[in-house]
């Protein structure tokens, strides 16, 4: 299902390399507007050598993200801190399970903001910077009119004409299965393709009982081309701002991928099928037959830390 992969988020890779746009005013949105927006840490390092107007703008975008986000996560340290006094002090006057249960959970909420506001401050890049999950929003690459563009979408397509509440009826919209292409995906499969550029993808398998995350790398330490869908969507009544988010596409899994206990693998397609897959016409046959001819190297897995 690709619960997490890890993405490239340059968007200058994306430019040089397929010869994309950048969606400015998207990553402005994003950075300026967003405060609760999910934004991976590789992302926004992009911009931090900017030699343009624009890269200026969006550098200073990206910062006043991140100490928007660090203000949020400082607000939930005092709160969790003012909450665990309480919960001590009540404590020593009589041991109760409400206050024993407050105790726990803030000491469990401080070591988390903790965690992210470190995150946030450091300034060497590490894999899991790069690293997505469902609602997080990543780099990708995708294709309007004829145009190759990179944009950052949120990971989770909500369908251009659904209501917001459509990604509580269907959360699990941040994978399009192939066998579902021309039913629930139908207004998007032939017409509105992506695709992202990973090195690893993660699934969460049960190994005797418990569930584990997976790590998937390919042996051939190919980046892997992984096909999506991506949707625009316009609030109807105009109050909130549009909305880019996709979905990673999956197949029947390969065979290592199953013997390692997933049903699904996502479809890597090969390099010289971009410019079909970007500009698909429509063509659903052809589509397929790209899926056919996917890459398949050997995915090698270990569990991940």
């Amino acid at each position: 299902m690709c619960y997490s992969a890890q993405v490239e988020q340059d968007y200058k890779k994306y430019v040089r390399d397929y010869g994309a746009e950048i969606s400015i005013q998207e990553f402005a949105r994003i950075f300026w507007h967003g405060e609760n927006a999910k934004v991976p840490k590789a992302m926004l390092h992009a911009f931090d050598d900017p030699h343009t107007a624009w890269e200026r703008d969006l550098k200073a975008g990206a910062d006043a993200l991140v100490k928007a986000q660090a203000a949020k996560y400082e607000q939930a340290l005092f709160t969790q801190k003012t909450r665990l006094n309480k919960a001590v002090n009540a404590l020593k006057v009589k041991e109760t399970k409400k206050a024993a249960e407050d105790q726990r959970i803030a000491t469990s909420k401080i070591a988390a903001a903790n965690l992210h506001l470190k995150a946030l401050r450091r300034t060497r890049l590490m894999p899991e910077d790069s690293r997505i999950y469902p609602g997080m929003y990543s780099t990708v690459l995708a294709s309007a009119n004829g145009r190759r563009f990179v944009a950052p979408m949120r990971y989770g397509c909500r369908l251009a004409g659904k209501p917001a509440s459509y990604d509580k009826r269907y959360p699990g919209t941040y994978n399009a299965r192939r066998d579902n292409l021309t039913g629930f995906w139908q207004k998007q499969f032939g017409h509105d393709h992506a695709l992202i550029v990973a090195e690893k993808f993660y699934e969460n398998v049960e190994i005797d009982g418990r569930n584990q995350v997976l790590e998937f790398e390919p042996r051939d330490g190919e980046p892997m081309l992984i096909a999506c869908l991506w949707s625009r969507w316009s609030d109807p009544e105009g109050i909130a701002p549009d909305l880019l988010s996709f979905a990673a596409i999956t197949d029947e899994p390969e065979p290592e991928v199953a013997a390692a206990g997933h049903d699904r693998t996502i479809i890597n397609i090969k390099p010289e099928h971009v410019d079909a897959w970007l500009n698909p016409q429509n063509d659903l046959a052809a589509m397929q037959a790209i899926f056919d001819d996917k890459r398949r190297p050997y995915y090698e897995h270990r569990l991940a830390a």
